[in-house]
């Protein structure tokens, strides 16, 4: 028997090569969509989300934030099974887990290559039953699939995960940024030693090394626009929570000068603009 095509919804920097593998490895039908690119080499076109929605019962989402999310939801029947790999609020998977009776978020971490390579982390909030149904799709993706738990979880566990590397590559920015100013020591010499010590990190050896150190900020990348939104939604969680985020806090209001500098389309290393204007 035939089994049912898989839906995805968004074909941008990292939804392209995830829906390519997804209908690589899956051995399903997958059907694709999205407003501004067609589908990926393998992946049959629906000329919309309703269209798409009739012919899949399985839909994976890959957008850019609550508001996409919503615009597309409204067009996708309640008896439909979700997959969001969107980054969004923990808030709002928890409402949508409550109108699906089937949802799942499922946010990625790791690069665009990771995505074309379907090495990404997946993180997944969803009940156990689904997640078993979802993980061997998930895993035409992403290389760690981990069941973070109830709807929501993803969400955090993401949100928190882009948190940390914001503020580290924040306090990397600042750390160049004293090595060029003072003098005092050479700034690729300066990274090339930190990576011997205690402060290596993945965020050194990418975001530090690749594009930090040679100032390269390229657009068509997670953006300082994209990274501002994480944290934004990541600071939401805290204050649910009664918490005020210091570290976070800066990150956050540093992220946002940089897209009033004309940043926001960067990549989210060009915050060293920002470290720089207050020096």
């Amino acid at each position: 028997m035939k089994q049912a095509s898989l839906g995805f919804i968004g074909l941008g920097v990292m939804g392209a090569p995830m829906c390519r593998n997804l209908a690589l490895k899956s051995g399903r039908e997958v059907i694709g969509f999205d407003v501004r690119t067609k589908p990926p080499e393998g992946v049959a076109p629906a000329g919309s989300v309703g269209e798409l929605a009739a012919r899949s019962q399985t839909i994976f989402l890959s957008l850019p934030g609550e508001a996409e999310i919503r615009e597309v939801l409204w067009q996708i029947p309640l008896d439909k099974t979700v997959v969001d790999c969107s980054t969004a609020p923990v808030s709002l998977a928890r409402e949508l887990a409550t109108r699906y009776a089937s949802f799942a978020d499922a946010p990625v971490a790791r690069t665009r290559q990771a995505a074309i390579e379907g090495t990404l982390s997946i993180m997944v909030g969803a009940s156990r039953e689904l997640y078993a149904r979802i993980e061997p799709l998930l895993r035409c993706m992403g290389s760690d699939v981990t069941h973070c738990g109830a709807p929501g979880a993803g969400q955090a566990v993401k949100l928190l995960n882009n948190m940390v590397l914001s503020v580290t590559v924040l306090a990397l920015a600042e750390a160049l940024a004293v090595a060029k100013a003072s003098g005092a020591v050479d700034a690729t010499l300066l990274f090339e030693t930190l990576a011997k010590g205690s402060a290596d990190s993945f965020a050194l050896r990418n975001h530090g090394m690749k594009a930090l150190l040679p100032e390269q900020h390229p657009e068509k990348a997670f953006s300082v626009r994209y990274m501002l939104k994480d944290m934004t939604y990541a600071l939401e969680l805290a204050r649910s929570a009664g918490l005020e985020l210091q570290g976070a806090g800066t990150a956050h209001r540093l992220l946002a000068e940089s897209v009033a500098l004309g940043l926001g389309d960067a990549y989210h290393t060009a915050i060293l603009e920002a470290v720089r204007k207050h020096s």
